[in-house]
């Protein structure tokens, strides 16, 4: 079981949107706030990030940015260019959207569809800005992956339109790993110790294979070797809260995520997760989501 993966497919309620967006200076667009994760990569040529509350951050080629929580933001040729206000689900063009006598960039914009409203602690927690800059000699599949991507745009091959967005799919996970692996810290808290103490990601892999299992603390320590106690306090300080309650949210996580994918009977989905009886399940579910399963799942069929 891999857990950074397994969360991302659980968070993730739709597909991704992209667009290929080329600009020569100056040129400035203003993103608005959105419900979903905002993304960008800097394909070729340079770009500053503008975000309300920061300091203007240059980015270079290869350079990648989330905004996990939608943040409004800019990207411009320079801090002080003039900035448009730009709608990637209506201006984006296949050829360019500002065309002036400087340099030339080529972006990759675009928003991933997560679930804002029980995000995992794996997104929640994150800055509202995570940038990962290009580095040679750091995170290769997440810069293999950039490159190829640009080549795929910028040359316009055939078969471009079925590789970039299995491209853009895996760029949430390598962006996430890479921000985690390059701010991991052996004696900081967070899911950066979560995701490479041994301990606890072997508690968290057994959590995510088996959610319904009636799992303690004790046969979870049991089974990464250490004492009740010591599990207890590591994969708290790690995760940010108790064995026990972590797994009570990915239950209810991976129950969303059936009621959103499946058409499994409400009795299979709380054997799913470990409730004995689908009215325990549906009390559960209300008191967490607001509404009974299976009004939930109503709610997500179109219209």
């Amino acid at each position: 079981m891999d857990v950074l993966a397994d969360v991302v497919t659980a968070m993730k309620t739709g597909p991704a949107s992209s667009g290929r967006t080329e600009v020569r200076g100056p040129w400035g667009l203003r993103f608005e706030g959105s419900v979903g994760a905002g993304f960008h990569l800097v394909l070729q040529g340079t770009a500053w990030l503008l975000t309300p509350d920061a300091d203007p951050i240059q980015l270079g080629p290869g350079d990648a940015v989330l905004l996990p929580r939608g943040l409004e933001h800019a990207l411009a040729d320079h801090p002080d260019s003039p900035i448009t206000d730009f709608d990637p689900a209506v201006d984006f063009d296949p050829e360019t959207v500002s065309q002036g006598p400087g340099a030339r960039a080529l972006l990759l914009c675009g928003t991933y569809r997560l679930d804002r409203e029980r995000p995992h602690p794996v997104l929640s927690k994150l800055p509202d800005v995570v940038v990962v800059p290009a580095d040679p000699g750091r995170h290769r599949s997440l810069h293999t992956a950039i490159s190829m991507m640009g080549e795929e745009l910028d040359a316009q091959r055939p078969g471009a339109a079925a590789v970039v967005p299995a491209l853009v799919d895996a760029l949430l996970v390598l962006i996430l790993r890479a921000w985690f692996e390059n701010n991991d810290c052996p004696t900081d808290r967070g899911w950066a110790r979560a995701l490479t103490d041994p301990a606890v990601v072997q508690s968290l892999e057994l959590i995510h294979e088996r959610p319904g299992a009636a799992w303690t603390v004790a046969d979870l320590a049991a089974d990464v070797g250490l004492s009740r106690a010591a599990f207890a306090r590591r994969f708290t300080e790690a995760v940010g809260e108790p064995p026990l309650t972590y797994l009570s949210r990915w239950r209810m996580t991976t129950a969303a995520r059936l009621l959103r994918d499946h058409d499994r009977p409400l009795a299979t989905v709380a054997k799913e997760i470990g409730y004995t009886s689908e009215f325990a399940f549906a009390k559960a579910f209300k008191r967490d989501f607001g509404v009974p399963p299976g009004t939930y799942r109503k709610q997500l069929i179109p219209v």
